[in-house]
């Protein structure tokens, strides 16, 4: 991952959190070479197990969420709906084949990645944990 990239992720994702039964900070994920976004590539880059079990969601659905402002929600929660907004564009905009990965049972590492200008897979992770 470049400087320029690694920075603005840095700077779009600091501060957030992913809100599940924990709050997971978000950080950047900065991967190797990849020739696609893959679970396995993503499995091996991480040091996971290659038999982990993950689950692949679509990139638009978990943003999807974390971008929808609800009636009558207060300041907070639409400042942190806009900065995730504008998490997603910075990764739009500099990452392709965007996919979401989350390894593991109840308690989760979540990859958002995609391919970077170089061919690394790169993008944000956080922790969750789901029952």
């Amino acid at each position: 991952m470049n400087q320029e990239l690694k920075g603005s992720l840095t700077e779009a994702s600091a501060g957030l959190i992913y809100i599940s039964e924990t709050d997971g900070e978000i950080t950047p994920f900065e991967g190797g070479p990849a020739g696609a976004v893959t679970a396995a590539d993503l499995l091996a880059q991480t040091g996971h197990e290659s038999g982990a079990p993950v689950e692949e969601r679509g990139f638009e659905e978990i943003f999807a969420r974390l971008t929808r402002v609800y009636e009558g929600a207060d300041e907070e929660h639409v400042a942190r709906a806009g900065r995730f907004a504008a998490l997603k564009s910075v990764m739009e905009q500099n990452l392709r084949d965007l996919k979401v990965f989350k390894v593991g049972k109840i308690q989760l590492d979540v990859y958002i990645v995609g391919l970077d200008a170089e061919g690394n897979l790169s993008g944000v992770k956080t922790k969750a944990v789901e029952t």
